[in-house]
């Protein structure tokens, strides 16, 4: 599988430095769709803090993707439903730090979650 990331500069507005505007996928023979995953432990039990329900969101999505023979290199696209604005930069921050630093394709949405516990969402789509 190759990915190439499209961030053109003429006719669109500028992409901003932690996410691209597109990636094509070429040649891949799989693609996983992941759910919207919860920052909650193996009990089910929600992090406390918005910084510990987006470390279990991220060790949540490694394990899905690891049930698939994938890697967060796999991830071409990511949706966040984010409870509240002010946690848009912290979503940020978490989500460039799992992909080293590679940029995808993404949104965040503010949202209301179906928990009031469940401060962030954020589903996937891998390739592979």
């Amino acid at each position: 599988m190759e990915t190439v990331t499209h961030t053109p500069t003429e006719g669109v507005y500028a992409a901003t430095g932690d996410y691209a505007h597109a990636i094509e996928v070429r040649n891949a023979e799989r693609l996983l769709f992941v759910a919207g995953t919860m920052g909650l432990d193996p009990a089910g039990v929600p992090g406390k803090t918005l910084a510990e329900q987006l470390e279990l969101i991220w060790s949540n999505l490694r394990a899905i993707l690891a049930s698939a023979d994938m890697t967060v290199d796999n991830i071409v696209r990511v949706t966040s439903y984010l409870r509240d604005a002010s946690y848009a930069e912290a979503n940020a921050r978490a989500r460039v730090a799992a992909l080293g630093n590679r940029l995808v394709p993404t949104t965040a949405i503010v949202a209301e979650t179906l928990v009031s516990d469940w401060l962030v969402e954020i589903e996937v789509i891998a390739a592979g």
